[in-house]
């Protein structure tokens, strides 16, 4: 296995394409709990150009009905990119002011668990998001009302 630099510009010309639309290529979850985390992996694909085809415990997306958890859901994204030893993107907790652009924001609305996720578009002067199921570009973060937030950054992918 050999470690690659996750394309932080490919993540964000993906996210500036399809933040306001959707790609043909993924089904639209919209109507079925949300589509912000299937948009997010769509982006973070685009700068890793890496799946990880570990059943139930790794990050892909083949179809609708052949995808892994970690794809579409919000604690499954964090779980996968935060102990991914394997092939895939993997990435750490960290402060807001160590965020860059292509990383993942994650917000928690009064509930138990988290149940958003953004992309970052932009770190200067202020950190700029786009995301789906309320569709934004270059939104800034300041303009959620969360209850906790956590920001992913993403060291990098391993490959074969």
């Amino acid at each position: 296995m050999r470690e690659i630099a996750y394309n932080r510009q490919a993540a964000v010309r993906y996210a500036n394409r399809w933040a306001l639309g959707r790609n043909p290529d993924y089904y639209d979850f919209q109507g079925i709990g949300g589509d912000c985390t299937n948009f997010v992996s769509q982006c973070i694909y685009a700068g890793a150009g890496v799946m990880n085809f570990t059943p139930v415990f790794g990050w892909y997306y083949l179809s609708l009905s052949d995808r892994s958890p970690s794809w579409t859901g919000v604690e499954f994204l964090y779980d996968f990119l935060i102990g991914n030893l394997s092939v895939g993107p993997y990435a750490r907790e960290v402060r807001r002011r160590e965020v860059m652009p292509g990383d993942v924001v994650q917000l928690r609305f009064g509930r138990d668990n988290f149940q958003h996720t953004a992309i970052i578009t932009s770190v200067s002067p202020r950190i700029l998001v786009a995301a789906h199921s309320r569709d934004v570009l270059n939104m800034p973060l300041s303009r959620y009302d969360y209850d906790e937030i956590r920001f992913l950054h993403i060291d990098g992918v391993r490959t074969w």
